[in-house]
């Protein structure tokens, strides 16, 4: 049976399991463990409950929040013939448009999530404007193409202490470490920066879990002698430490080739931190003027721009610094007012809509949820 895949959980059980996960990235620790077991132990249950709320003849809308399950369309076609309005969220079209830092697979993988979103959505909500502009063809094949809504993601800064104290400047690469992220890039980069200047060069902290296709960057990180001393791997953090670390670099670095949103560089700008960033549309998008764009493959250009920042009296960066007054980190209350409007554009077809945030929402609006766990695929 389709619905098996998912099931509705009470309002308490989902608030708990919402506030046990922002408390474990928050403060690293495995805290949110209970209630993730909590969770997984009502699903059964949630089964039940999921069908008996589908056979209410009252307005209903499934919110896909992950591209998880979108590559499996018998079982959102079952929930649309119980009367669900299907809204998913597209983060990105990477494995499609750049199949080269995809794992094997994801691309014909991500082409049924979006063939099912393009076949079977009644509205699409998107993370930015470049995403929005990546999904339009796969569109045009509808009579009638869904609604589209652009809702960046908000941006919440955790309260941190003072940064660490460094005795050379560094900076911070945030990210899976992962071909897209062009780790390559700055390693090559400090190894020349080891060989002209020696200990005197600035320091590189790479902040991520360890992800696919990384086999020169991994040797350098584990058998580059050049570089030992000079650029550290942390592995994953969590954000308090993560907001640490940035608070005290000279500037983010993110030479990416292609994102759908850039969380990093909206997170290091919301804690005053500068950023040096690959010309991207979807990155122009999220720092507007402030930070200093880079294309990803001018390498002498992110040189150049790195020795400047690392100085005590560079005016690139005092210049960002200033242009970072005026910057204004997307908020959560403008993301699911956006939601919002576009759920209540869908009035007209099946009548008013539920609000999109199931974990503060009275217990009769139950959140439909994938019982399947994590996606490790999505980008």
């Amino acid at each position: 049976m389709p619905l098996l895949g998912f099931g509705a959980l009470p309002r308490a059980i989902v608030a708990e399991l919402v506030a046990a996960l922002e408390e474990s990235w928050a403060e690293g620790g495995r805290s949110a463990t209970p209630a993730i077991r909590r969770a997984r132990l009502a699903m059964p249950f949630g089964r039940g409950a999921l069908a008996e709320v589908l056979r209410r003849r009252e307005p209903k809308a499934f919110l896909l929040v992950s591209h998880r399950a979108l590559e499996r369309p018998g079982r959102i076609m079952a929930l649309r013939r119980q009367g669900c309005h299907f809204v998913p969220l597209i983060h990105d079209l990477i494995p499609l448009l750049h199949p080269e830092f995809a794992r094997p697979g994801q691309a014909e993988k991500h082409r049924r999530r979006i063939v099912t979103t393009a076949q079977l959505a009644d509205a699409i909500i998107v993370n930015s404007a470049a995403t929005a502009a990546d999904l339009t063809p796969w569109l045009a094949s509808r009579q009638t193409p869904p609604l589209v809504a652009v809702a960046p993601l908000g941006v919440t800064p955790p309260q941190v202490e003072q940064p660490p104290v460094a005795l050379r400047p560094y900076f911070v690469a945030l990210g899976t470490i992962e071909p897209r992220k062009n780790h390559l890039l700055l390693l090559n980069l400090w190894r020349q920066f080891a060989a002209t200047m020696g200990p005197n060069a600035p320091r590189l902290v790479v902040v991520g879990r360890r992800g696919w296709e990384n086999e020169n960057v991994l040797d350098m990180l584990e058998r580059c002698a050049a570089i030992d001393g000079l650029v550290r791997e942390t592995g994953p953090l969590p954000d308090r430490e993560v907001a640490s670390l940035l608070r005290g670099a000279r500037a983010l670095l993110f030479p990416s080739f292609a994102e759908g949103f850039g969380l990093p560089l909206a997170e290091a700008l919301a804690l005053g931190v500068p950023a040096l960033a690959s010309d991207l549309p979807a990155l122009r998008e999220v720092g507007g003027g402030v930070p200093d764009f880079i294309d990803p493959l001018d390498g002498a250009g992110w040189r150049h721009a790195v020795l400047d920042y690392a100085r005590a009296d560079s005016l690139a960066r005092r210049a960002q610094v200033s242009r970072l007054q005026n910057w204004r980190p997307p908020g959560w209350t403008e993301h699911f007012a956006a939601v919002d409007r576009l759920l209540a554009s869908l009035d007209g077809q099946r009548g008013p809509l539920v609000s999109p945030r199931p974990a503060f929402a009275p217990r009769e609006r139950v959140a439909a949820m994938d019982a399947g766990g994590r996606d490790e695929s999505a980008p």
